[in-house]
């Protein structure tokens, strides 16, 4: 796996992913605060697997999910950055920022430095026109974090996830957006 840092801000290193983070990376996937939003907690293989594909995306677009170190201590904390969401809705094709976090790092500030590199890495470097966000309607944590990045909300632009049962609490989405011309007025602010 390849091992340069691609994006740095002043506490964070936005990196490719190593050997060494599939362990830490398994223990975070499997913890049941990080995962309440998801539809179960995942195991060893499934995280493995996981990031087999973020590096094969990489390796296919040129971005993806980076590996998420902090500089002072060098601590594997996560991964934040941009997707492909692979189901087909009314907003797709598109490309996503999200972001995991390991619970020791929740409210530190990580998730939107983070998430302000992968946009601007997004629209500076790939050239993106829009960026999406999305979760389900109870993570109210993660939808702070879209709104610190400058991402807005517009009701009408909720779904249903294809891939959840109808039946489950987390079937109903909440997307947000931001198009590069707001991004780049916001970073002019």
């Amino acid at each position: 796996m390849p091992d340069e840092p691609v994006l740095l801000t002043s506490r964070l290193s936005l990196r490719r992913w190593r050997e060494a983070d599939l362990e830490p990376f398994a223990a975070l996937n499997s913890h049941p605060e990080v995962m309440e939003h998801f539809p179960a907690p995942m195991t060893r293989e499934q995280s493995d697997d996981l990031v087999r594909r973020i590096e094969a995306g990489f390796d296919e677009r040129g971005y993806g999910l980076w590996a998420l170190e902090v500089l002072a201590t060098g601590q594997f904390i996560g991964f934040t950055g941009l997707s492909k969401p692979s189901f087909e809705a009314h907003f797709t094709p598109t490309v996503e920022i999200g972001w995991r976090l390991a619970r020791s790092a929740w409210g530190n500030g990580y998730a939107p430095e983070a998430a302000r590199a992968a946009l601007a890495f997004g629209f500076d470097k790939v050239g993106l026109k829009e960026i999406v966000s999305f979760t389900a309607v109870p993570n109210l944590r993660s939808q702070s974090v879209m709104r610190k990045i400058g991402m807005t909300h517009a009701p009408a632009d909720d779904f249903d996830h294809p891939g959840l049962r109808p039946d489950s609490p987390l079937h109903r989405h909440v997307l947000w957006r931001i198009t590069a011309e707001r991004w780049r007025a916001g970073e002019a602010e």
